[in-house]
């Protein structure tokens, strides 16, 4: 097996006194797909964050260490920190969190004029290949008022990967949007994914998403990792508190009754 891309080792993150996340650990693969799910409040965005090095308002690490490709960044400076995130690290944010006062093509080009060296020609024509990507380069003179939240989400991922990533950190991306175009959303994640070879991890309570796209998974309890294993080890999981979250309706219920058929015939 490759050596781990991504370690968090006993991992403890507090907000003031509180701690929020206790004795958390994960190995991540190069090239692989990570989904992180839990209930709203029980960790998933803080462990995103904290992998990232963006922990707000006083949030810390105060025990465990994080290990990026065999370097320890637990005590890294923001400085420090930032020099990996720019190149290496793309950010879909929950909320897309485009700049309004942009054009579509101008927030694509945001990272670039940020870390990149190279020419305006060079940065427009890297910018434009991400929006094609996604399917949006007639979309590059608009507004992102002038959008839907789906296109909107689109032109996050184009921007993500605009630097070409190694990391790709995934902050419920489906949030807000309809079944259909959260499935445009997941292809997307899962085919970028694969064409860089990037390493993607997905926060998300949205089942379909993990069960379509992730391969790893890790379900938090109130700041604990309380499971860990494939997708398809879900439908067999007798972890009572993973079950109930996530087989939660009658229709999800039948979807494994009907796999577990499936795996046993």
């Amino acid at each position: 097996m490759e050596q781990a891309v991504l370690q968090m080792n006993h991992v403890n993150i507090a907000y003031e006194q509180e701690c929020v996340v206790k004795d958390f650990s994960i190995q991540v693969q190069p090239g692989e797909i990570l989904g992180i799910v839990g209930e709203s409040g029980g960790g998933k965005s803080t462990v995103i964050r904290a992998a990232m090095g963006l922990l707000e308002n006083r949030g810390r690490v105060t025990d465990g260490e994080i290990i990026y490709k065999g370097m320890s960044v637990t005590g890294a400076t923001d400085e420090e920190l930032r020099a990996i995130r720019g190149p290496e690290m793309g950010m879909i944010f929950q909320s897309a969190a485009l700049f309004d006062s942009m054009t579509v093509l101008d927030n694509v080009m945001f990272p670039l004029n940020m870390f990149s060296n190279d020419t305006l020609r060079e940065r427009t024509k890297r910018a434009m290949f991400c929006l094609d990507r996604v399917n949006l380069g007639e979309a590059k003179d608009k507004f992102p008022g002038e959008i839907s939240g789906g296109m909107q989400k689109r032109v996050a991922i184009a921007r993500a990967i605009a630097l070409n990533p190694q990391y790709l950190f995934c902050d419920e991306p489906n949030s807000g949007l309809d079944p259909k175009t959260s499935l445009v959303i997941d292809d997307l994640i899962h085919d970028i994914t694969q064409e860089y070879n990037m390493t993607t991890i997905i926060n998300t309570h949205d089942m379909n998403s993990v069960l379509g796209i992730g391969e790893k998974v890790i379900y938090i309890y109130e700041g604990h990792k309380e499971w860990e294993g494939t997708k398809d080890d879900i439908f067999t999981s007798t972890n009572e508190r993973l079950n109930n979250f996530i087989f939660a309706s009658d229709l999800l219920r039948k979807v494994k009754d009907v796999e577990v058929q499936g795996m046993e015939g």
